[in-house]
């Protein structure tokens, strides 16, 4: 169908109330800020009129509390960065934490010969 200049093309009354209902809403951002808010929502699966109702309150998004967020960071940086062993007595987790202990686990990997993975392929190879 061709647009004729001049004459407004009629909306049809359902979408004349679906405007009604549901008025646009806009503001204008700098463009950083724009594709920052694109890649924020692009995280979270959200769009963005899904986070103007989230900040209205007519949407609940569901989140963990910082408190549990911080508590799983905290654990999960815990079990893959901390270095423990067992107690010789009761078998229970030690972490490596004095300098001592430190010191004990270095001279132990440098008399037994640790080092870099590469470090051993490159003298194993003829």
């Amino acid at each position: 169908m061709k647009k004729v200049e001049g004459k407004k093309k009629r909306k049809s009354p359902s979408r004349e109330k679906y405007d009604n209902e549901n008025p646009t809403v806009s503001a204008r951002v700098t463009e950083g800020t724009r594709d920052r808010l694109r890649i924020v929502l692009a995280k979270l699966g959200m769009s963005l009129a899904d986070a103007l109702k989230v900040l209205a309150g007519d949407l609940e998004v569901k989140t963990r509390p910082i408190d549990e967020a911080r508590q799983a960071g905290y654990e999960e940086a815990k079990n893959r960065y901390m270095v423990t062993y067992p107690c010789s007595i009761c078998g229970n987790l030690i972490p490596i934490k004095s300098p001592k202990a430190k010191e004990a686990a270095s001279r132990y990997m440098v008399e037994h010969g640790w080092g870099h993975a590469k470090c051993h392929e490159r003298t194993r190879r003829p």
